[in-house]
């Protein structure tokens, strides 16, 4: 069973952001909410599998509080939908547990604990699942004396963040969403272009006529983008007919001449001992069989009926037909391509005033042209080939070549988007390029405060790989913004009719 390490998130009396914990420090996370006639607070945990988040009312010695804690899985951020939870509150050396041993709904567990003493404590969430257990702590957890002056001391929270938009977590389940932290790491020089996608050599194969004649498909529906395997009868040539290069007349004179010439040779071989037949005969007459008989042999394979079969050189999908049905073909007379698209060449072009960086390239950033999704080459299992020193004939850009697993359905002789690269030196603030927003040529960040509060953070952006984007001011390392569906949450705070805890659990 896999034990995960745990991050810890600390809970005050101040409304803090929410933390990325990748150094393990400490940091403050929680706000208050009003609830018709309840105040809760906002606890937040995060590990490298999950994000643990519960609404709490506040805790006070001897008075029953409740969590309502949400479970998302960071690999997709969606909701667990199985599993147990168990929440143990420690305070000044007693302790008291609640376990939940399943989800009411999809990523939501109900507890409640009844704290045994008034101080400053920790909560540890242990959530168990069918391969792992994952441990969560918030630590400065403060239990008050009595129910009056938790819901006291919680009622005087400033709320210092009155433009939060709230996005709740059963929201954020349903669609494509997800947070993630302001990175503190170099970021290199970077070459827009575009390329072209392309078979890779050996990846692509002709189909061919082995023979003149009248071809004609084995199958109605053989079309471009049709699989097919290895040896995989395509079709046949046709002969029967014609005057000249009649298969059929061609492989009965074969099999005339191929049983001659087995004769004469059985024949000579029972004689060559007794000096009958020279040496020098039976010599000839066995090159004639052997002659005869490869002639004859090639012939029966590839003929078949009243002409030759055509089959596929390679497994892949057909990506081209050269040949019409009924058309006439000579030998060796391409028919179809068939390629083996699963890697891929990516042929660019670059200005020659990049030339200089090409030598520093060692990565680069790949749009696919249809979900505009962004993959590093070495994401996508790909590597640099070669770049060109000199110009090409007739260019004037001085050509890159990339190869690339094809994961993600490139089609070849389609257009990409790359982004060569260049690995950087001085560290910089770094965010994905997916969580930037744009307004009149600003642009913005949300920043999330709790896994359900974000606000607009404008930022001042500098240099890109395709991926990623510097952040030159308006956003420190470690911040948690949203990266996938930022213009959900625009969206949510457009509506401005938005129940901030729709779809809770209570």
């Amino acid at each position: 069973m896999k034990k995960t390490l745990l991050y810890i998130v600390s809970a005050g009396l101040m409304l803090a952001l929410g933390a990325c914990h990748h150094d393990h420090h400490d940091d403050e996370e929680h706000e208050h909410e009003h609830h018709g006639h309840g105040i809760t607070l906002a606890l937040t945990a995060y590990n490298s599998d999950y994000e643990i988040f519960a609404d709490a009312t506040p805790l006070s010695a001897g008075h029953q509080s409740e969590l309502i804690t949400h479970v998302t899985r960071l690999a997709d951020f969606k909701p667990l939908k199985s599993g147990s939870l168990t929440a143990t509150l420690s305070v000044g050396g007693k302790s008291v547990t609640a376990t939940a041993d399943a989800p009411e709904e999809a990523g939501i567990f109900h507890l409640h604990l009844t704290p045994p003493t008034a101080g400053t404590g920790t909560l540890t969430f242990t959530l168990h699942t069918a391969d792992s257990t994952a441990t969560l702590v918030v630590n400065d957890v403060t239990v008050y004396s009595s129910e009056d002056k938790a819901l006291h001391e919680a009622d005087e929270l400033i709320d210092e963040h009155p433009n939060a938009i709230t996005f709740t977590k059963e929201q954020s389940w349903q669609v494509d969403f997800a947070t993630g932290c302001a990175q503190w790491r170099p970021i290199g020089q970077s070459i827009p272009t575009t390329a072209q996608v392309q078979p890779t050599q050996g990846n692509q194969m002709r189909v061919v006529a082995k023979s003149n004649g009248v071809f004609h498909y084995h199958s109605t529906n053989f079309l471009a983008g049709q699989q097919v395997r290895n040896g995989e009868t395509i079709g046949s040539v046709l002969t029967d007919g014609l005057v000249d290069d009649n298969l059929s007349v061609r492989l009965s004179e074969a099999r005339t001449n191929y049983e001659t010439a087995k004769a004469n040779y059985e024949r000579a071989k029972g004689l060559v001992d007794s000096k009958i037949v020279s040496q020098k005969e039976f010599s000839e007459l066995k090159a004639a069989y052997e002659n005869a008989k490869s002639i004859y042999e090639n012939l029966q394979k590839n003929v078949s009926g009243n002409g030759s079969t055509v089959t596929a050189p390679m497994s892949g999908y057909v990506t081209e037909i050269l040949v019409a049905n009924g058309d006439y073909v000579t030998v060796g007379q391409p028919i179809a391509v068939v390629s083996d698209t699963r890697s891929l060449v990516l042929q660019a072009g670059v200005a020659q005033r990049y030339a200089a960086w090409l030598p520093s390239v060692t990565d680069a950033a790949i749009e696919n042209p249809i979900t505009h999704e962004i993959s590093t080459l070495t994401e996508m299992n790909g590597r640099i080939l070669s770049y060109g020193k000199s110009l090409g004939t007739g260019s004037h850009l001085l050509p890159v070549t990339l190869e690339i697993s094809n994961m993600s359905g490139f089609t070849p002789g389609g257009f990409v988007n790359i982004w060569l690269n260049t690995q950087g030196t001085e560290p910089t603030v770094v965010i994905p390029k997916s969580a930037l927003l744009e307004e009149q040529g600003n642009y913005f960040v949300f920043k999330q405060f709790t896994p359900e509060k974000f606000e607009k953070q404008p930022v001042s952006i500098g240099a890109s790989d395709g991926k990623y984007v510097e952040v030159i001011s308006g956003l420190d390392a470690h911040e948690r913004i949203v990266t996938r569906g930022a213009v959900l949450v625009k969206l949510a705070k457009a509506s401005g009719a938005l129940d901030p805890h729709a779809g809770h659990v209570h």
